[in-house]
């Protein structure tokens, strides 16, 4: 285990926001695991109820990805611990999203604690569970 399975990691966490920012399915398809994992795919949207199973969370990022016409992620306390066959990433994703159909182009900003759980697989690094929670009411002193 070592650097080259953090960076390995740390580059399969970076490709998940990419997919999602990209509005592409087919990338955040390849993101997560597959095979005798897919049951146990598991994802938490913020304000979601858990949805569990590759199908369902892929159709869940389907739907998202339709219906957002512009997000952006900056994430920062990003940790990333490895351990032989998994690792946990945990970061702050700093949110910036706008809506076209407004006549301003509307542009909101928010933040979310992430657990990010990849497996270790044939090919890689997949993603098992992603888990974002809000982050509420937070002023410069906490």
């Amino acid at each position: 285990m070592g650097d080259a399975d953090r960076t390995a990691v740390e580059k399969a966490n970076a490709e998940f926001y990419a997919a999602f920012e990209a509005a592409d399915l087919d990338r955040m398809s390849a993101v997560w695991a597959a095979g005798a994992f897919a049951p146990g795919v598991s994802c938490v949207h913020p304000g979601w109820p858990m949805l569990r199973g590759r199908e369902e969370v892929l159709r869940s990022w389907a739907l998202i990805m339709a219906n957002t016409t512009y997000i952006q992620f900056v994430l920062t306390d990003v940790e990333t611990d490895v351990y032989e066959d998994h690792a946990v990433v945990t970061c702050k994703e700093n949110v910036l999203t706008a809506d076209e159909d407004t006549e301003t182009g509307f542009l909101a900003g928010g933040s979310i604690v992430a657990t990010n759980l990849f497996v270790r697989d044939g090919d890689g690094w997949r993603l098992l569970l992603h888990h974002g929670s809000p982050i509420l009411n937070t002023t410069e002193e906490e």
